[in-house]
């Protein structure tokens, strides 16, 4: 065997790592292009202007009475809200004929927009006196956000802001009352376990619609 041909064979073998970068930074395009049509940046941004508010008004709210439950629970849901927006699509049908790595992108796009939420919430309340405490937090910012996925898809990702806002109104005159329900889970105790199963069951349902067929898609 001569030299040559050793060159040749290295030559050969070249492809398939070549191969296996482009498809790389093609899913990380794929990706990027995802996020950028959903709007996750402008997102981020509202997580982050969340964040700093909670923080702000739990300095200055005192740690008992009806305002210190109700300013973090209205927190909360409107950052569902922003979130079950962003579940939109631009390019509608479309989108959902040619897209095949689409539920794959939108179940990453929704729990990393989950967790980066949950994330920004707690650091913003950290060392402060958050009433229900990152538990609370957890149980209720996930059912606020499964419902504005499921509303997102009856609705239509640029209404899924019903959802959390509709529940929120339902749900602040009874913080007063001591409900039993579980369904009420921000009126439960942070370690109620039927409310976190309520709540939980809501989020896994809201993301499981979203995955798979994600926002419903009107006429554009």
């Amino acid at each position: 065997m001569t030299t040559a041909g050793v060159g040749r064979r290295a030559r050969q073998a070249d492809p398939a790592p070549r191969q296996a970068t482009g498809s790389l930074l093609a899913g990380l395009r794929l990706a990027r292009l995802y996020a950028a049509s959903r709007r996750a940046a402008t997102c981020l941004l509202v997580l982050a202007a969340c964040a700093v508010a909670l923080r702000v008004a739990l300095h200055w709210l005192p740690r008992n009475g009806v305002f210190a439950r109700q300013i973090p629970l209205i927190i909360e849901a409107g950052i569902a809200a922003v979130i079950g927006v962003t579940a939109d699509s631009p390019f509608g049908e479309p989108e959902r004929a040619a897209g095949r790595w689409l539920p794959y992108l939108r179940l990453a796009a929704a729990l990393a927009l989950s967790g980066a939420a949950f994330g920004a919430l707690a650091a913003g309340s950290a060392s402060q006196h958050l009433d229900g405490g990152t538990l609370g937090l957890l149980r209720d910012l996930a059912g606020f956000v499964g419902l504005g996925f499921l509303t997102g898809a009856v609705l239509g990702g640029a209404l899924a802001w019903i959802g959390p806002i509709g529940y929120l109104a339902i749900t602040l005159p009874t913080l007063a009352g001591h409900w039993t329900t579980p369904w009420l889970w921000p009126d439960r105790p942070p370690h109620d376990r039927g409310a976190a199963i309520c709540a939980g069951l809501v989020f896994a349902a809201g993301l499981a619609v979203v995955t798979v067929r994600g926002a419903r898609a009107w006429f554009r």
